[in-house]
């Protein structure tokens, strides 16, 4: 999504609680405008081949920043990854999404070129960004399940469903009758969340072929709650995977002290 379609998604109204938050938790992390530049500098951008930047330093008179004026030169997208490095809640827009796309954009090259796609269709197209979405989702979880440390392997033509299926069992996470039942009730959610988002791709989009009467999704609020699930579900499955997959071949969820988990 390029940076008009961002603005428009982000309403003015929006935009200025949102400013008027990162603009009130700089002042109080960074209580000096030399801190404060020196943070702000670390989101600029400038390329000194076409004299582009990605926004504009305000100074004030004594050639001290101006940040409330500097942060209305930031665009929306912008915006969103200062408030969520602050910690700052952002309503309406789940921070998955800007995570998920740096978390898999080197070690998951594959999944990383289809979520973009998807990324992009969002608002033109939010049936297929959907679709795009799901294929991300099995592409990362079939790059888990070929590594060495993963003892049972699974057939790489299976969908959505069926690969779930088999890093819940390789995470100890596939529900049964001898887990705790907080753990059942996670491995349960995971399965039926993405039982749902293969059954939305190949019932409620395009992707297969619709007639005028059936329903398929055309409303990208909709995709923009389905894509942020895919993102939230994708971060955890990589980082359970990397904490705890990378480097050995066997665990029991039961032995995992309660501060390691991934989120």
């Amino acid at each position: 999504m390029n940076n008009a379609n961002m603005e428009n998604k982000i309403s003015p109204k929006y935009q200025m609680q949102l400013i008027e938050n990162i603009e009130k938790t700089v002042w109080e992390l960074f209580p000096s405008y030399q801190k404060v530049e020196f943070y702000i500098k670390k989101w600029y951008e400038y390329n000194h081949f076409n004299d582009w930047e990605n926004f504009t330093i305000e100074k004030k008179e004594d050639n001290k920043i101006n940040l409330l004026g500097t942060l209305h030169n930031i665009d929306g997208e912008l915006l969103l990854k200062i408030a969520i490095d602050l910690g700052i809640e952002t309503p309406g827009f789940i921070p998955s999404i800007p995570i998920f796309r740096n978390k898999i954009k080197s070690s998951y090259p594959t999944a990383n070129a289809t979520f973009e796609k998807a990324f992009k269709d969002m608002e033109e197209h939010p049936d297929v960004a959907i679709g795009l979405a799901n294929s991300a989702l099995e592409s990362i979880i079939k790059e888990i399940l070929k590594n060495d440390a993963i003892n049972n392997k699974v057939d790489t033509n299976k969908t959505l469903y069926d690969l779930t299926i088999a890093i819940l069992k390789e995470f100890s996470l596939y529900p049964n009758v001898d887990m705790p039942k907080e753990i059942k009730t996670i491995g349960s959610s995971l399965l039926g969340i993405n039982k749902s988002i293969e059954q939305l791709r190949s019932e409620k989009t395009n992707l297969h072929g619709k007639t005028t009467e059936d329903y398929f999704i055309n409303d990208s609020m909709y995709t923009y709650f389905v894509i942020n699930s895919i993102a939230t579900i994708g971060l955890f499955l990589i980082s359970f995977y990397k904490k705890k997959f990378s480097s050995i071949n066997n665990v029991d969820w039961f032995d995992i002290d309660k501060d390691e988990i991934p989120f």
